[in-house]
């Protein structure tokens, strides 16, 4: 029987969202309905709300999130009423010519729920950001996108792995390759920022430089494990790289802005051979404009990371140990706790650098 909870809408293009009742069905064969116990506040929902991603409004935001499975549709299933997840938003689908070739992370045919959530009033059909929608009391998504972990582990801090926190870490681990006595810098010191440096100290890299506009941003990254800050408001962050690294550049360079001219001091801030990663998102009508030249001659690889190339059957179980063990403190990455109703405050506190991560508690 379709139930009835609360949650956050984004009505229509930077209109303020609101709190209304969604319509959630029971779930259909490889679908779930998972009761949401947490959820952080992503940029991309911010994203979603300003119509940057598309014009399928009306929207149920949320994506960041861990819960417990509810119920789950009729056939095979390795969820069970009652499992702790983090939810996904890249079901992967197992027969695709990335998945076949093993390598899943790529995957070109990931899925979400069939069924659609609406609004009770009228309703009409909503679009789940990231075919998750989780500000919302529960919500409905595919069996794949749950991933099982340690249940003794807080929601607050576990839902951070289904988005900003893990595209981060995987940038550095996954997609970078970081390895020990690396030198990295992170241009960008947000969550995704933040995380990736979390991900560089975790890989072993020797020397681990963030750059930002924001002292306190760059306070922050140092607290995640950057050996060195650079303020790009005061000295140029090629040459601080280059000067911080024997006057090579760094052998990662990480990208979590997702503008041309970031983009482009990170291509001339790596050491020759060196590795370029984006993972800050642009708009669509950006364009980056570089000497073919020196693509050619500088070498290395120059990477985009999605969702930090993660498999988060692989993945998110071995950062909840890494954080258990004491070695990850996603904790870190929680500013503040807030209620449903609190999420339009705080994008405007997301948009004034004042938190890391805001997170709906339930």
């Amino acid at each position: 029987m379709a139930q009835q909870v609360r949650g956050v809408i984004a009505p229509g293009k930077n209109e303020p969202v609101r709190v209304e009742t969604v319509v959630v069905p029971d779930p259909a064969p490889g679908e779930a309905v998972v009761q949401v116990q947490a959820c952080g506040v992503c940029h991309t929902d911010l994203h979603y709300k300003q119509g940057g991603i598309n014009d399928d409004f009306p929207f149920l935001l949320g994506h960041e999130a861990a819960g417990v499975v509810e119920s789950v549709g009729p056939g095979p299933s390795d969820l069970e009423p009652g499992d702790f997840v983090i939810l996904n938003w890249r079901a992967v689908c197992g027969q695709c010519r990335a998945c076949k070739r093993g390598r899943p992370w790529y995957c070109f045919d990931t899925h979400n729920a069939s069924q659609q959530m609406t609004l009770a009033d009228s309703g009409r059909a909503l679009s789940p950001a990231l075919g998750i929608g989780a500000f919302a009391e529960k919500t409905l998504v595919a069996a794949g996108q749950c991933t099982k972990v340690d249940p003794s582990v807080s929601p607050a801090v576990a839902g951070l792995l289904g988005c900003g926190v893990m595209a981060g870490i995987g940038a550095a681990i996954n997609t970078g390759a970081v390895g020990r006595g690396d030198s990295v810098a992170v241009i960008g010191c947000g969550g995704v920022g933040d995380a990736a440096v979390a991900g560089a100290r975790l890989a072993g890299a020797a020397r681990i430089i963030a750059v930002d506009i924001d002292a306190r941003k760059l306070r922050t990254a140092e607290s995640m494990g950057a050996t060195h800050t650079v303020d790009s408001t005061k000295t140029d962050p090629v040459e601080a790289i280059r000067e911080l690294t024997g006057g090579f550049g760094a052998d990662v360079v990480i990208e979590a802005v997702g503008r041309p001219e970031t983009y482009e001091q990170a291509f001339y801030a790596r050491d020759l051979a060196g590795t370029v990663v984006l993972v800050g998102v642009p708009t669509p009508e950006m364009r980056l404009e570089l000497p073919l030249l020196d693509v050619f001659g500088r070498g290395g690889s120059l990477k985009s990371s999605w969702y930090g190339d993660c498999l988060p059957d692989r993945d998110f179980p071995m950062l909840i140990d890494l954080h258990q063990q004491g070695r990850l403190d996603l904790e870190k990455f929680v500013t503040e706790r807030i209620a449903l109703d609190e999420v339009e405050e705080s994008f405007a506190r997301m948009e004034a650098g004042d938190v890391l991560r805001s997170v709906v508690v339930f």
